[in-house]
């Protein structure tokens, strides 16, 4: 039988296994047992410490578990060097494969070749790179038709009137910037944006820049907001300046989230599951270090648009 790229790395991670749990001491939430017994071992490297992120990790484990694999992980919390440095980390441990919810995608091809040099294969999470032929695969969120289906929501609210949008960003320089700019090439000609700032993905932030929004910007219409984490924080701001008109478009489907869109307090959210990323981000990649021709190079991760007319439809997004 032909040796898989997997079974060609086991005699290696075995040894290795072991001397990592030496460095590394006692596991603690952020790190995985080691696999002395030569299953596969994965690394995986987080973007931030968000509610996606908290589901997304939690996924990564449990289907990890699951499949009889060990994870390491490591965060990064929104900051390039960090990535890299977590990812050396995982590199030093020799794990099988590095499965990354990447900061910034312009960091990603140092962080790639990276890894690439040592032999160890990245898989990405939400995001992918314009050559794919450096990286083993990836689960994608398309994310700029997450924020063309809140543009659309808002083209058909607005039904031809002129309106005035605000944009309460996440982080730049990935989910982010896509999520915007494909919120901001959607929207229709009678909707323009009036401002547009990041949040961080940080409530506090989120809702120091709603309320200076609302006092530049009285008459605001609708506004984008990057996560429903941040979107509760605007929609705080927004009720307590007397803004309790302005209607809210967001993302993730969290079952707060869903339970604000039944209500009216966000007007739209798009599902977009960080357990489905998760399982399939580990499925996928122990299923293509085996070679398994059954499984695709790149996973679209389905997204839904959920309003109070369908938020029944919604997939779960946290694993319990």
């Amino acid at each position: 039988m032909k040796p898989t790229a997997r079974s060609r790395r086991i005699a290696a991670t075995s040894l290795i296994g072991t001397a990592a749990l030496v460095l590394s001491g006692c596991g603690t939430e952020n790190e995985g047992a080691g696999a002395a017994d030569g299953s596969v071992t994965l690394g995986f490297v987080n973007g931030a410490n968000t509610h996606f992120h908290t589901c997304l990790l939690k996924s990564v484990e449990q289907t990890a578990k699951a499949e009889g694999a060990t994870v390491y992980s490591a965060n990064s919390k929104q900051d390039a060097g960090t990535e890299l440095s977590n990812i050396e980390d995982m590199i030093a441990r020799s794990v099988d494969a590095l499965i990354v919810q990447t900061v910034n995608v312009d960091a990603l091809e140092g962080d790639i070749a990276k890894a690439k040099s040592a032999g160890i294969p990245v898989y990405l999470t939400s995001v992918a790179t314009d050559d794919m032929s450096s990286v083993l695969g990836a689960a994608v969120v398309d994310l700029k038709k997450l924020g063309a289906l809140d543009a659309g929501w808002i083209e058909k609210d607005a039904a031809g009137k002129d309106v005035k949008v605000g944009i309460v960003a996440g982080a730049p320089g990935a989910a982010s910037d896509l999520m915007v700019g494909g919120f901001k090439d959607a929207l229709p000609a009678n909707a323009k944006v009036v401002a547009n700032q990041p949040g961080m993905f940080n409530p506090a932030k989120a809702q120091d820049v709603a309320e200076n929004m609302i006092q530049a910007q009285p008459d605001l219409d609708y506004a984008f907001v990057a996560n429903e984490e941040m979107a509760f924080a605007v929609r705080k701001a927004f009720d307590a300046a007397g803004a309790k008109d302005v209607k809210i478009v967001t993302a993730n489907g969290t079952e707060d989230g869903l339970a604000a869109v039944k209500s009216g307090q966000l007007s739209a959210t798009v599902a977009n599951s960080a357990m489905t990323i998760g399982q399939t981000a580990v499925k996928n990649t122990i299923g293509l270090l085996d070679e398994d021709k059954k499984v695709d190079k790149i996973a679209n991760i389905p997204l839904v648009l959920v309003t109070k007319d369908n938020v029944a439809d919604a997939p779960q997004y946290c694993p319990k």
